[in-house]
């Protein structure tokens, strides 16, 4: 199965091992680091074969790790829903620390507070970027009050507690700028593989994966409107060196606002066009179509706890605790008081709810309210009007994948559609819309 690139893992063992005493010191948080192995069945699907569970190695005649697997009987049935449960609390803490708050609010903000400090508002890309920082800096204002904040929202209601930035900053020890760009994102996470002979340059190891699929168009369509841009502003590479302006916003970005990894080797060169295409493209990218796949599907995916619970108050009981007895003699019951309490969950609803909602005045990839502004420039309305056009054929193309029953992870029986990355959306919880910009 490795040979032929059919397992696949959800690994979450060395983002959270180092915070499980900190976790489990508290009398109602209780977490595994967790390793999930999926096999890609002859259908496409993930079919979860073995969850490890791992605990901080404390007793020398214990065992720190244990492996459950799908079950054969009615006691391991439920030691299996219990080991899915806890890889769902460790996905939503890493959810929303790591993929949702470190790797779009957190690390676009440095290249929006350089922008503003030495893009004048003429500029060619600040006019381009413009659409894609709106409310930005104002909602990661709102995040470090009520959110990451010390005892805020986070803390009190995902296993992390006070270990939560802690956690952020390790992962951030190994973000990497030049591998945010969705084709570089799916191949350092194993999901694909270059390929020059593919539509897309890459070849997708899951053929069925909803995101990268409906990404892959959005990502074509920045890039192309990205490269028509550029090309217009900037036809050589002496047009680069020479735009002061655009290599102190560039330059700032790196060394004052990602000042802990100025020195990797990894910051993509801007000295061409085309390295200014693509660190533009990767900047549009994860303020529209990532955040908006991570953002606004927050409440469908997470808003039933039982299948999605942000902590767990109960380990796994082993035959020699305890609690192994009471777990055999009410497995149910033991289940339902491992998970959070009624109360902070009812809260915690009305939090994603909050932040999976779409403002009225929300602004879609797509839309350019300020097209006035390049009246001198008909190339560049066109390139504009062309990436609409685009935005509205793919929106046409997802609901049609939606509903081809061939493609069994967004099509079938109880199977919900995948529209996080469908661009457009009226105003509510609708499950689908990318807005311009990270805006909530």
């Amino acid at each position: 199965a490795i040979e032929k690139k059919k397992l696949f893992t959800l690994d979450y063992h060395d983002v959270f091992l180092p915070f499980l005493s900190s976790i489990n010191a508290h009398p109602n948080r209780k977490a595994y680091a967790t390793r999930t192995i999926f096999l890609l069945t002859q259908f496409g699907t993930l079919k979860p074969i073995a969850i490890e569970l791992s605990l901080p190695s404390m007793n020398p005649f214990k065992p720190s790790k244990q492996v459950i697997t799908p079950p054969v009987d009615a006691t391991s049935n439920w030691q299996w829903q219990l080991a899915k449960a806890h890889v769902c609390s460790n996905d939503s803490g890493a959810h929303e620390l790591i993929q949702h708050w470190l790797r779009t609010h957190a690390c676009m903000e440095p290249f929006i507070i350089a922008a503003r400090r030495h893009l004048s508002v003429m500029h060619p890309i600040h006019k381009l970027l413009h659409p894609h920082m709106r409310y930005t800096m104002d909602i990661n204002a709102r995040a470090r009050e009520l959110l990451i904040n010390a005892d805020g929202i986070i803390e009190s209601f995902f296993s992390t507690k006070q270990c939560s930035m802690e956690i952020t900053s390790l992962a951030y020890k190994n973000w990497r700028f030049d591998m945010e760009s969705l084709p570089a994102d799916l191949i350092r996470r194993g999901i694909a593989e270059q390929d020059p002979t593919e539509p897309h340059g890459i070849k997708l190891l899951i053929e069925d994966y909803p995101y990268a699929n409906d990404g892959l168009l959005i990502w074509s369509a920045i890039e192309r409107l990205v490269k028509d841009y550029v090309n217009h502003y900037y036809p050589d590479s002496n047009s680069i060196r020479s735009d002061s302006e655009l290599n102190t916003w560039y330059y700032e970005s790196i060394n004052v606002g990602h000042a802990d990894l100025r020195h990797e080797t990894w910051w993509p060169k801007l000295s061409t066009p085309d390295d200014l295409v693509s660190i533009l493209a990767t900047l549009i990218w994860i303020s529209s179509a990532k955040h908006a796949a991570l953002n606004f599907g927050q409440y469908h995916y997470g808003g039933y706890v039982p299948v999605r619970p942000p902590y767990m108050r109960r380990l796994i009981p082993n035959e020699d605790d305890p609690e192994y007895s009471n777990f055999v003699s009410d497995p149910e019951g033991y289940f339902l008081s491992s998970l959070p309490s009624l109360k902070e969950m009812t809260s915690l609803l009305s939090v994603l709810d909050m932040l999976s909602t779409h403002s009225d005045d929300e602004e879609y990839l797509g839309d350019r309210k300020e097209l006035s502004t390049w009246r001198g420039n008909p190339e560049i309305i066109e390139a504009f009007y062309r990436f609409s056009t685009v935005m509205k054929a793919i929106e046409k193309e997802i609901d049609r994948r939606n509903s081809d029953p061939k493609l069994r992870n967004r099509c079938g029986a109880g199977v919900s559609p995948y529209q996080l990355l469908v661009p457009f959306s009226g105003p509510g919880v609708s499950c689908r819309g990318v807005p311009n910009s990270i805006s909530i």
